[in-house]
């Protein structure tokens, strides 16, 4: 994602790179960052989070949940507003990011593809239609690397199913069977993943009803896709002070 976030800034004639992250004792540090990409820019890759943060606009984060709590709490100390594109986030962590965000302008979403944004727009629309008498299954298939099961943007996509249809998803998931299961509880929203070789990312929400099923289906064939996303919302942030924003603020689905 480093990679591609630099590739679209560098495509961008309104932004400029002003600092590269990695962790510490990483064999890049040090080495020009666009080196990674074919096209030097002069920006030294560095560990020193206060440093990159001097004179910065905004930092755009995909991580790891712990890691970005951190990122987080300096860039509340360096008056940096936060594009948060991490998954894996407990409740809690998610309550602590809600709060900084009355100190910095936050755009923070599971999945910052402008296809998924809209998905999730009609899903909602296609829940409250179709209602109760569909039950719903989740989909999700990622790439073998990722630590997180099942996706942020997969359970993203419960939460609206499950708020357009009065229902609690904290209730209602079924992440698991195996089994002599017994019947399908009603109401219950299922979630089923799958992790291999290089697949960036697959989510489909089927509504199956008697007679037919309809599924919404989101297919990302590049990285790039989530780094368009993010450029935008760090765009939407720029001369906002505070608030938690999400990717359906960015593109004006409120």
């Amino acid at each position: 994602m480093g990679r591609a976030l630099m590739e679209a800034i560098a495509q961008g004639p309104d932004l400029r790179l002003h600092a590269a992250l990695e962790q510490p004792g990483s064999p890049f540090i040090g080495r020009d960052a666009g080196e990674l990409i074919g096209a030097p820019n002069g920006v030294k890759v560095g560990a020193d989070l206060t440093a990159a943060l001097a004179g910065a606009d905004v930092l755009i984060d995909f991580t790891r949940p712990e890691g970005t709590i951190g990122h987080a709490r300096a860039c509340l100390a360096s008056g940096v507003n936060l594009v948060i594109g991490t998954t894996g986030f407990d409740a809690a962590q998610k309550d602590w990011l809600a709060a900084t965000a009355a100190g910095i302008a936050i755009v923070m979403a599971p999945n910052m593809s402008v296809g998924v944004t809209v998905s999730l727009k009609l899903l909602d629309i296609a829940a409250r239609i179709l209602g109760d008498d569909y039950d719903v299954e989740i989909v999700e298939a990622h790439h073998r690397y990722k630590v997180d099961a099942p996706s942020g943007t997969a359970l993203r996509m419960g939460e609206v199913v499950a708020a357009a249809l009065g229902r609690d998803l904290a209730a209602d998931a079924v992440f698991c069977r195996e089994g002599v299961t017994g019947e399908r509880r009603q109401g219950s929203i299922g979630f089923a993943t799958i992790r291999g070789g290089d697949i960036v990312g697959d989510h489909t929400v089927i509504f199956a009803g008697s007679g037919e099923r309809v599924e919404i289906t989101h297919r990302a064939a590049s990285r790039a896709t989530f780094a368009t996303g993010a450029i935008r919302a760090a765009r939407y942030l720029a001369g906002r002070r505070s608030g938690m924003h999400d990717m359906q603020d960015v593109l004006g689905l409120r």
